[in-house]
């Protein structure tokens, strides 16, 4: 059967590194599905869900913690206990059993967090602004965050690396820093957040300093071929804009392009939002900045995400909810079903 013309530019392979290639450009985005077990452990059923999605050129996790005070809501996976790291071993080998390919999210929430998550502890963020709002799935508001102070900032860091070491040793297939959506790495790139006036803050490179600090660790651990990073250039969610922004994350570019990473993945912004401060959309304002592959995210059809690919846009396109609602995405696009539609009861059980 012959590919449909409008998502053929999605089945073509495409070689990662030496010894990793993704047969097509399809992967499925990161998405917090709260359903980790008893220690933040996961759970047979999840690898039986990233499984059923072993199709796609690359799956990405779910954000998986880095440290116990990583956390932001209920049920989140963990990668820093032998537990967690037995139970991700049993997931990403359903996973591989099933001819996949899975990387591992890493994640500090920082600021987006609840006392109640963390033994009564405040959150951990660059400065001490807090998070407008009420924490989801409960009925607190969020706490006004505890500042790093200069000597704390190194052990978060080795989280970082830590976690990287283990998800190898669970045997993913790499890992992505999630530097974006306002969460702690975001937090360092954004002046709403980060007012510091140390080594990591008051200008663009420090700013950006703890960013490369955790892509080091992390890459040492991994293999910079085998580690990618989510970015959100635009601040669109957990975070308040500046236009003084964009400077910091062409700096954090600029260093980056040098690193030789799996990839750059746009946060969660559709995919032709615009940004005045970017001067355009996220992704064109990254393929400017970055020389590296790109991935797209948000608000993506198939046939948009093909013609991205096509055009150069980007060389991988990321799907969220349309892999919660069809497990079979690969296969219904090469195919030229139609996908079913999502609906947000979808996410209230593992299918």
């Amino acid at each position: 059967m012959s590919l449909p013309t409008t998502v053929a530019p999605l089945f073509t392979p495409l070689q990662l590194d030496a010894s990793l290639t993704l047969p097509n450009r399809i992967v499925m985005a990161p998405m917090t599905r709260c359903m980790a077990g008893a220690g933040l452990v996961p759970t047979p059923a999840m690898g039986a869900y990233y499984a059923r999605r072993a199709a796609a050129g690359l799956i990405v996790s779910e954000g998986v913690i880095v440290r116990p005070d990583g956390q932001g809501y209920p049920n989140t996976p963990g990668l820093f206990s032998a537990a967690q790291v037995a139970g991700w071993q049993a997931v990403v080998a359903a996973v591989h059993a099933a001819g996949g390919r899975i990387f591992a999210q890493l994640w500090h929430v920082g600021r987006v967090s609840h006392p109640t998550y963390l033994d009564g502890a405040l959150p951990i963020a660059p400065s001490p602004v807090p998070l407008a709002g009420r924490v989801p799935r409960t009925e607190f508001t969020y706490a006004t965050p505890r500042a790093l102070a200069l000597e704390e900032i190194p052990p978060v860091v080795a989280a970082y690396g830590h976690a990287a070491a283990n998800a190898k040793q669970a045997g993913f297939d790499g890992v992505e820093i999630h530097g974006a959506n306002g969460y702690l790495i975001d937090q360092f790139l954004h002046h709403h957040t980060n007012r510091r006036t140390d080594a990591y803050g008051g200008t663009p490179s420090r700013m950006a300093r703890f960013c490369l600090e955790v892509v080091d660790a992390v890459a040492a651990a991994m293999g910079v071929g085998r580690t990618g990073i989510r970015l959100s250039p635009a601040a669109y969610h957990n975070m308040e804009g500046d236009p003084r922004d964009v400077v910091v994350f062409d700096t954090l570019l600029a260093a980056l392009a040098g690193r030789s990473l799996a990839y750059v993945h746009a946060g969660i912004a559709g995919h032709h939002w615009s940004y005045d401060d970017l001067g355009g959309s996220v992704a064109a304002y990254l393929r400017r900045r970055y020389p590296g592959r790109l991935v797209a995210c948000g608000e993506l059809t198939p046939e948009g995400a093909a013609a991205a690919v096509a055009a150069g846009e980007v060389e991988l396109t990321a799907f969220g909810r349309p892999f919660i609602a069809n497990p079979d995405l690969v296969e219904r696009l090469r195919a030229g079903e139609a996908l079913k539609p999502y609906h947000e009861r979808m996410l209230l059980r593992l299918v």
